[in-house]
């Protein structure tokens, strides 16, 4: 580069460190000054709840408020904090509240964009849980909110935090498997996700995931992972997808698929297959990267290697470490073993450290937006019984 242009160059960065500095001055001084972030956890139920039950073995991250319209599930994701947090029936009050500096989002899918472009106006950071918004306009209004914010935004697809998968997304793009040709994904389970109510008016809150209105059914909360890690592994968002579901198992009046299955297309000629079942849990969660020079396979937890061509027992000098030795698995392969936490409280520790940083979180409003599109094409593809095409810019 040329000493003109590089001076120009970093003349401009300078300025735009300067204006990143101004702009988030105020939200973070308060943070830096007691280097403790503090959370405002809006829905308390499951995952709301489980979050908060994390958030107590980190240090530095307290959550100080709550918020559920449902009053036993406040109840409970109060208790859950080892602080003394404030309820809430009323999420707009939580976020009047100005000592927190950050929110997560766990509520009923259909509510995230609104309550997300709202955390944004009130100055939170906003981590929202996946799939990051319902909708084109959803999507789309929340993508353009977080853009021209100086908020950090991190989507919840907490294995893209995951240093197991994150070393394996290396592997493969450093050639392990060769020339990739298919991602083959599952996420099976034997139940029929349905919660018990303690009074029928709360069927619908407590049943979200049940209604179309409210949910994405097994596309948006299981399935969305999956869309999450191929995307990022190709780095690329698919040119179309056909797909197939229905509610053909559980009789008891929902309305989104207990069954799904979806088939996406990708421009560099990869096909990638998601499954979900409710009726048989066999093998579970699983992903396999098929290349012309082997497979990789993967669940939440452990990751295999499984080489064409010849096989050994015992293979040496394991993905560069002299000596390191692997036992063979005839069914999976050889291990990758890797040292990793729970990928839910890696998410949230980075989460912090994006905002301790400046920086965009690995799992951040892009990717959440790209894995939210390919998420409502699926479901679009099954309801109409349609191919649907790619038409988003991002």
């Amino acid at each position: 580069m040329k000493r003109r242009v590089f001076i120009k160059k970093t003349g401009m960065a300078s300025a735009a460190l300067a204006s990143s500095s101004l702009l988030y001055g105020n939200v973070l001084s308060k943070f830096n000054s007691s280097n403790t972030l503090n959370i405002g956890v809006i829905g308390t139920g499951d995952r709301g709840g489980g979050l908060t039950s994390i958030i107590n073995s980190i240090d530095n991250i307290n959550v100080i408020a709550s918020c559920d319209i449902l009053p036993f599930r406040l109840e409970q994701g109060l208790a859950k904090a080892k602080t003394t947090p404030v309820g809430y029936n009323d999420y707009r009050k939580l976020l009047d509240n100005k000592d927190i500096d950050a929110v997560i989002i766990a509520t009923p899918f259909s509510t995230h964009s609104k309550i997300a472009i709202d955390a944004l106006d009130a100055g939170k950071h906003v981590y929202c849980e996946k799939t990051l918004a319902k909708g084109y306009d959803g999507i789309n209004n929340l993508l353009n909110k977080a853009n021209a914010s100086s908020q950090i935004v991190q989507t919840g697809h907490q294995y893209h935090s995951s240093r197991l998968y994150t070393h394996v997304v290396e592997l493969i793009k450093q050639g392990k498997v060769g020339k990739i040709s298919a991602f083959e994904c599952q996420w099976n389970r034997h139940g029929n996700w349905r919660r018990p109510v303690p009074q029928p008016e709360y069927e619908r809150a407590v049943n979200w995931r049940m209604y179309r209105e409210f949910s994405g059914g097994l596309t948006a909360e299981l399935c969305s992972h999956q869309i999450d890690f191929t995307n990022w592994v190709l780095d690329e968002v698919p040119e179309k997808v056909m797909g197939v579901g229905g509610v053909d198992y559980w009789k008891d009046g929902r309305e989104t698929f207990d069954n799904v299955h979806l088939t996406y297309r990708y421009a560099s000629g990869v096909t990638a297959k998601f499954t979900c079942l409710t009726s048989n849990a066999k093998d579970g969660y699983e992903i396999k990267v098929i290349g012309d020079k082997g497979t990789i396979i993967i669940d939440t937890k452990n990751a295999w290697f499984f080489p064409e061509g010849e096989k050994r027992e015992v293979m040496g000098d394991v993905d560069g470490v002299s000596g390191a030795t692997a036992q063979y698995n005839p069914k999976k392969g050889y291990p990758i073993n890797v040292e990793h936490l729970n990928p839910s409280k890696q998410a949230l520790l980075d989460f912090r450290q994006a905002i301790v940083d400046n920086k965009q979180p690995l799992s951040n409003v892009i990717s959440g937006a790209k894995a939210a599109f390919c998420v409502q094409m699926g479901i679009d593809a099954m309801v109409n019984n349609e191919i649907v095409k790619w038409n988003q810019t991002i």
